[in-house]
């Protein structure tokens, strides 16, 4: 199930490609997929999506976004690249103070995936703010009014709002992802191309002791494994830095090869708090969008019709038994006035092989060894070849409201040769119930009565 399956359905479903006997018949034919509803309608998609124009909806549609999404994606990475050389530049006079870039990579993270949180909570709200606050939101908005595409969008296709909003906050946490890859690059390329020297330093009253503490509650998901990418107490003491003068103290000279050990720390909490953290957001949200696009594709309009068509057994509004109907038959076409549950072959003239998969279903009857329609568009060699194959008991559909051609009576004849009984059906129209009127059925009897009639039964109401 992707994206694509609900804008496909979406333009399926708006030219109304099938009819209500195809859609039966479709699952009659898929009748294992009828407790799985979106393999069913996937399996409808690709049935008809060939009846489509060129280029599909879909295509355009997912274009646009993987489009976007790698625009957006590539402009976070470098976002996130110079981001953190512009945190780790250090010129020698002045130590680059850590509490920035833990920051960027442990705050930030955790408020903007707060911020995600509430938003998948509240995500059934047409008037979500928080969705507003994510930088993927207004990104994709600027980029798509210079592309021109939104309104174009909006013209021929409305996307369902709780499957849009979902897309968004998708989006959004690969943007974080992408953003923080860059910052966790430029921390492990500027420490391997340059001697940093790392100290913190702020302007509340905080003690190495106290900063100690607060650094071991933060990187308590690697001080088991990892204990040296935890700054030691000594380290913390030597590296916190006062701004006096422009002139570092002289401990800190003294101590100055230690205070790169910080970089252990920094990786570490880039890879726990802004890769490993995003990533689990990322695959909540991409369960979270599953789930809204699998109620987007229940709620299209005609979505519904379509698995009740395919699902439900029709229900005529025709009688099936007689009603006492007297007919004015001059010659003796014997009458059936009820169908046997098997025959040996069951056949449709000029009738698709779909809407006798709905006959015999609504008449209650089915084939011992074929369905197959004659007529039509089959030449005359394949007819004959379908009469030769026949015997036993043979019914055959026709199109009541078609009065019997030259055509149709020489394949009865033919049929005649081979089957031991040959019952002839005229059907009507589907809002008859498929029951054919008393006149169109005379004018069969007066039709069938010219040929050899002692192996031919009609059926009548």
């Amino acid at each position: 199930m992707d994206l694509k399956l609900y804008l496909n359905l979406y333009a399926l479903l708006q030219r109304d490609v099938s009819t209500k006997e195809q859609q039966r018949a479709f699952g009659l034919e898929h009748a294992v997929l009828k407790h799985k509803p979106i393999a069913q309608l996937a399996a409808w998609e690709k049935r008809y999506i060939d009846l489509l124009k060129r280029p599909l909806l879909s295509e355009r549609v997912t274009s646009y976004l993987y489009i976007m999404t790698f625009l957006l994606g590539t402009l976070s990475f470098i976002l996130g690249l110079f981001s953190g050389i512009a945190l780790l530049s250090y010129n020698g006079h002045e130590p680059v103070n850590v509490v920035y870039f833990m920051a960027m990579v442990i705050f930030f993270p955790l408020f903007t995936m707060l911020l995600a949180l509430f938003a998948m909570f509240k995500s059934r709200s047409n008037s979500n703010i928080l969705m507003h606050l994510t930088p993927a939101y207004w990104m994709e908005k600027i980029a798509a009014r210079f592309a021109h595409k939104e309104e174009s969008f909006k013209k021929h296709f409305n996307m369902d709002p709780i499957l849009a909003k979902w897309i968004v906050l998708r989006r959004a946490q690969c943007m974080a992802l992408l953003f923080s890859v860059g910052l966790l690059l430029a921390l492990l390329g500027t420490v391997v191309t340059r001697d940093l020297a790392f100290a913190w330093s702020t302007t509340l009253k905080i003690t190495p002791d106290g900063f100690y503490a607060f650094l071991n509650m933060l990187a308590f998901p690697w001080r088991e494994f990892i204990p040296s990418a935890i700054p030691s107490l000594e380290l913390i003491e030597h590296s916190q830095y006062f701004r006096l003068g422009e002139r570092l103290s002289n401990e800190m000279i003294t101590h100055v090869e230690q205070l790169g050990e910080w970089w252990k720390f920094l990786a570490m909490a880039t890879l726990f708090y802004a890769l490993f953290l995003r990533t689990i957001l990322y695959l909540i949200v991409t369960i979270g969008y599953k789930r809204a696009l699998k109620k987007s594709i229940f709620s299209l309009e005609g979505t519904s019709l379509l698995l009740n068509n395919m699902n439900k057994p029709f229900i005529t509004t025709g009688a099936l038994e007689g009603e006492g109907v007297v007919f004015s038959v001059s010659k003796d076409v014997q009458m059936l006035r009820e169908l046997e549950s098997v025959y040996d072959f069951i056949q449709g003239w000029a009738l698709s092989s779909s809407f006798l998969e709905v006959l015999n279903e609504v008449m209650k009857v089915k084939a011992q060894h074929q369905v197959v329609e004659v007529g039509g568009s089959n030449t005359l060699s394949q007819d004959s070849e379908i009469a030769r194959k026949s015997f036993g008991k043979v019914l055959l559909y026709v199109k009541a409201w078609e009065p019997p051609t030259l055509d149709i009576l020489d394949y009865i004849e033919l049929l005649l040769e081979y089957a031991g009984r040959v019952v002839i059906y005229p059907v009507g129209t589907e809002n008859e119930g498929y029951q054919a009127k008393e006149k169109y059925i005379q004018i069969w009897v007066d039709k069938i009565s010219m040929i050899d009639t002692s192996k031919i039964w009609i059926k009548v109401p």
